[in-house]
């Protein structure tokens, strides 16, 4: 099937040879009244419209002949195929942040179709996390052939830019205690503020972490797996001596 031309050529009454976007709908003057030279610039413009889609079908026709599924290959397969690769929390993680808003714009979208304009479009509206996931994703798919070729070149890619990270001062921390009336939350809330640890470290707490003779509370962290070991104070000893022995996972 013949590929359908961008570009048409007409004449005004004045004599000067115009063309118009076929798609945009845009009129151009081509400031010229000789049709020959009119026919070339018109046929110029068609061929550099149709040498990228010549190419892509030409890259096709190469990849359908080494790679049978590359043509039906979308970026939802992709992201599945790289979930199956983790496991526990890291698969957990992944795969919350495939199913992120800005993805729907590629997740049916074909890798062998995909232009930089997908994931420029992306880019613009994702986050910090969007710009490593989708680089990821990216990487996995031409480290398996299953592009023939970067979608944007690693220079091009913007750059990672974390906003600043801090811990909570005694004031933020007062506030969030007055708004809080759940007496396990109160608790949670105190416990990290006095240990420091993560949401998660804290909430795994039990009473075998706490070394009560010492009074030394040591637990492993969950991302770095490094062991703290902190000595209780009396206000510490306190929020302890009144928690379930358990941990408070299950409470809040």
């Amino acid at each position: 099937m013949p590929m359908k031309t961008r570009f048409r050529l007409f004449q005004r009454k004045s004599g000067i040879f115009f063309i118009q976007d076929n798609l945009s709908k845009k009129q151009e003057s081509l400031k010229t009244k000789d049709k020959k030279i009119a026919l070339r610039m018109l046929n110029a413009r068609n061929e550099a419209h149709l040498q990228p889609a010549i190419n892509r079908e030409i890259a096709k026709a190469y990849l359908m002949a080494s790679d049978p599924n590359s043509t039906g290959r979308d970026w939802k397969y992709v992201m599945n195929a790289i979930s199956e690769t983790k496991r526990g929390n890291t698969q957990s993680r992944w795969e919350r942040a495939m199913r992120e808003q800005p993805f729907d714009h590629i997740r049916d979208l074909k890798l062998i179709e995909t232009q930089s304009d997908h994931f420029l479009q992306i880019l613009n509206i994702g986050t910090v996390s969007t710009n490593i996931y989708l680089r990821r994703l990216h990487n996995f798919a031409l480290d398996m052939d299953w592009i023939p070729k970067a979608i944007i070149p690693r220079r091009q890619w913007p750059k990672i830019e974390f906003k600043e990270k801090r811990g909570i001062i005694w004031d933020e921390h007062q506030k969030i205690l007055a708004g809080e009336r759940n007496p396990e939350w109160r608790a949670y809330y105190n416990m990290l503020w006095h240990i420091g640890g993560s949401q998660s470290d804290v909430a795994m707490l039990s009473a075998e972490n706490v070394d009560w003779e010492h009074k030394v509370i040591v637990f492993n962290r969950m991302k770095t797996r490094s062991i703290v070991q902190l000595h209780v104070g009396p206000e510490l000893d306190r929020l302890l001596n009144d928690l379930p022995s358990e941990g408070i996972a299950d409470e809040i």
